[in-house]
């Protein structure tokens, strides 16, 4: 039986969400640092597909990177995590690009919040170049104690909250699968009128 912690100090899962190139990973790997300096110990997972700053690195385009775990739709996070738990004294959990977790690894996640009261903070996408959530994003929109949107700036001035997918001579795509990892090149992010009219101001 898992023992319950004191209510009064109980851990969260947080969702810190937004657009392609807000700083996600920037304020994830300083947030861990912070722990770090202060002499607590942090794990980072980051999705497996996503290898653009290397196999197993979170990297940020002001360059500053870090090794972290990987994980994948098969993987049992609850399970792994409290096996962490168990070899060393870890202070928070941190999630690279977790608009890719699946629904059920966001409850495995939930879990190890509310059963071994070890906090989770999950960085990643709200929605993807249709304008649709990504799984992941969905469950964690629904199940996170605490949401907070990371912004950036569409080139009008407005906050970007939707984001377009671009081919290879810059056009604009508006079919495909919803997962293509990709950067600047492939990805520009836009306030929803500009969205509308890059797209066509086609239906969701």
């Amino acid at each position: 039986m898992l023992r319950r912690a004191n209510p009064a100090r109980m851990a969260k899962l947080y969702f810190h969400y937004s657009t392609m190139n807000a700083g996600k990973s920037t304020l994830l790997l300083q947030a861990s640092y912070n722990y770090n300096e202060r002499g607590m110990e942090t794990r980072l997972l980051t999705a497996r597909m996503d290898a653009r700053a290397g196999p197993g690195r979170i990297g940020s385009r002001i360059g500053i990177s870090s090794p972290a775990e990987t994980y994948g739709p098969e993987d049992d996070l609850f399970s792994r995590i409290a096996g962490w738990r168990d070899d060393a004294k870890i202070a928070c959990i941190f999630i690279d690009e977790a608009q890719f977790l699946t629904r059920a690894q966001v409850w495995q996640l939930a879990r190890v919040v509310d059963d071994l009261n070890l906090p989770v903070m999950c960085y990643g996408l709200r929605v993807d170049f249709q304008g649709s959530l990504f799984p992941g994003s969905a469950a964690l929109l629904a199940w996170a104690d605490e949401m907070r949107e990371v912004r950036t700036i569409c080139h009008c001035g407005k906050k970007a909250s939707m984001v377009v997918r671009q081919g290879p001579e810059g056009s604009v795509l508006t079919e495909g699968d919803q997962v293509q990892i990709g950067g600047n090149e492939a990805y520009v992010s836009l306030c929803r009128v500009h969205w509308r009219e890059a797209t066509g101001d086609r239906e969701v």
